[in-house]
């Protein structure tokens, strides 16, 4: 079945001709106005890409189908479960200048994998960048929670997190998610996406 190839990190990465330079743009440093013709353009370069069945140039993609991303639609588990699916809600959070919720999440799931004499460290860079009151990207929990999540993180374990990371996606549930999804970036990808299997 047809569908878009998607790095799994990035979506706006590609290799290619002069009419693709608008998908190469920082997205993150445009408006919500621009972030819909950025991903408008990324879908029209892809168009030739995938009548010839040429991949983007990274060796690590995913075949993106109409079905997944109606998938996407039922929950904000199963969104944040595909890899093309963070990207492109990422990318969405980028607009929104929420991006560092998506960012502490994936951060938090990770920590969760990591070997128990790397814990100390991963817990601190975490804590600075997302938890601490002058993080560089702080995440919106409460005084306490703050406060709490700072003694875990001192004396780390892998579930020093697991409160943070709960609020924080309860947050993006209830929030960002809702908006994500009558989106013109999400209803125009499946759009395209099903116009382009209907052919």
């Amino acid at each position: 079945m047809p569908g878009f190839f998607f790095s799994h990190n990035n979506m706006t990465e590609l290799n290619g001709k002069e009419d693709c330079k608008l998908a190469k743009g920082k997205v993150h440093k445009k408006k919500q106005k621009a972030f819909g013709a950025d991903l408008k353009s990324y879908l029209k370069c892809m168009v030739p890409h995938i009548e010839s069945g040429i991949k983007t140039s990274s060796s690590r993609n995913v075949m993106l189908s109409a079905e997944e991303v109606i998938q996407w639609s039922q929950s904000l588990e199963k969104l944040l479960a595909s890899q093309s699916g963070q990207g492109v809600f990422r990318e969405f959070l980028k607009s929104e200048f929420s991006e560092e919720n998506m960012e502490f999440w994936l951060a938090c799931e990770d920590y969760k994998k990591t070997k128990s004499d790397h814990l100390h460290g991963k817990a601190e860079r975490i804590y600075e960048e997302f938890v601490q009151s002058d993080a560089i990207k702080q995440i919106n929990i409460d005084y306490q929670m703050r406060e709490a999540t700072a003694k875990k993180a001192q004396d780390p374990t892998h579930t020093s997190f697991d409160e943070a990371q709960k609020t924080v996606y309860i947050l993006m549930e209830r929030d960002s998610y809702p908006r994500f999804l009558k989106s013109k970036s999400y209803l125009n990808l499946l759009n395209q996406l099903q116009t382009n299997t209907s052919k």
